[in-house]
Formats: structure tokens, C-alpha cells, sequence
């Protein structure tokens, strides 16, 4: 067997144990928010239409706006990867650099929107509501924020070369959390902003 042979063998179960990892990683996350999510649905449920009052308050404009940053940040998660299959170099690093700017601007704008509620008077102990609220945002935040961390990471070795040539699957498994991080934020987005 030649080394170039048992090189491949050795990258092929890596890719795989890697993805592997990443995918128990994100059912344990799941869970978490999952149960959160849960407990969220079965309190406003027991509460008939008490929340509603609460709920007005939160800007669907905003929401919104965050909603679009957020999808369009997994499009450029997708062309990033795109560009390593690809090795075009350039455009992975600017799209990952895309991404990150995407994801700052989300944190951006969730700080705004918190800044604008407290001075409302909406804080964490104003209701039920507004504890989950900022509980379920709060830790989706926290989940962006590692995400950028992790994306600027990867466009920072991108960016001095040394990102390559075992990249396919360090930028796969950040765009798995980073889509993991869109996909739960499409299911806070109607259950926080537009269900009142």
C-alpha cells in the first residue's frame, strides 16, 4: 500500500469522524433548545391570551430585519464552501469574511433591540414572556457569537494561507453550526415575534 493511499484512507475517516462529531454536537443542541423551546410553547399555551399584551411589544421590523441577516449569512456560509471545493482561495476568504460581518451585524442589532426594550421597561423581570424571551435570544446570541468567532477564526487562517490544504472539512463543520445556529433562529423568530 503506497503512503499517498493510506494518506486518503486516513483523511476519508477523519472527514467522517469529524462530521460525525459535529452532527452528535448539534443533537445534544437540539436538545437543549428543544426543551426550552418546549417549556416556552407549554406556558404560553397554559396562559391563554395573557402574553399577548407582552408580545406586541417586540418589533417584528426587526425581527425581521435580523431574519434576513441571518439567511443571507448562510448563503454565504454555502458560497464559502463553495469557493474551498472549488480552491479559489480569494473568494472562500471573503466570503467567510462576509459571513462574520453578517453575523457582527446580527449581535448588532440584538443589542439595539435590547437597549430599546429595557429602556422600554421590558426587562428580564417584567413577565414571563420577557424572562424567555431574553433567556431564548440571549442564548441563540450566544450561539451566533461563537459562530462568528469560529468563522473569523477560519477567514483569519484563510487570510495568512495556512488554511489550506486540509480545509473542506473545517469550514464544513463551521457551516453545519452555522446553518444549525439560522435553523434554530427560524423557529425563534415566529414563536417570539409573530405569534401574539
Amino acid at each position: 500500500m503506497s503512503v499517498a493511499a493510506t494518506a486518503s484512507e486516513y483523511q476519508a475517516t477523519h472527514t467522517i469522524r469529524g462530521k460525525m462529531g459535529m452532527w452528535w454536537f448539534l443533537a445534544s443542541e437540539i436538545m437543549v433548545f428543544g426543551g426550552f423551546l418546549a417549556i416556552y410553547i407549554l406556558y404560553r399555551m397554559a396562559s391563554g391570551g395573557a402574553w399577548a399584551a407582552h408580545a406586541e411589544h417586540v418589533s417584528a421590523t426587526i425581527g425581521t430585519f435580523n431574519t434576513v441577516l441571518l439567511l443571507t449569512s448562510s448563503l454565504t456560509m454555502v458560497k464559502a464552501f463553495e469557493y474551498i471545493d472549488a480552491d479559489d482561495r480569494e473568494k472562500a476568504r471573503n466570503f467567510l469574511l462576509f459571513t462574520v460581518l453578517l453575523g457582527v451585524a446580527f449581535l448588532g442589532v440584538k443589542g439595539f433591540e435590547y437597549s430599546k426594550e429595557i429602556a422600554a421597561g421590558y426587562t428580564p423581570l417584567s413577565g414571563i414572556f420577557w424572562s424567555f424571551y431574553y433567556a431564548l435570544t440571549g442564548l441563540h446570541g450566544l450561539h451566533v457569537l461563537a459562530g462568528v468567532i469560529l468563522n473569523f477564526s477560519l477567514f483569519m487562517m484563510a487570510a495568512r494561507g495556512t488554511l489550506w490544504p486540509k480545509t473542506q472539512g473545517r469550514v464544513e463543520y463551521a457551516g453545519l453550526y452555522w446553518h444549525f445556529v439560522d435553523l434554530i433562529w427560524i423557529f425563534l423568530f415566529p414563536l417570539l415575534y409573530l405569534s401574539y
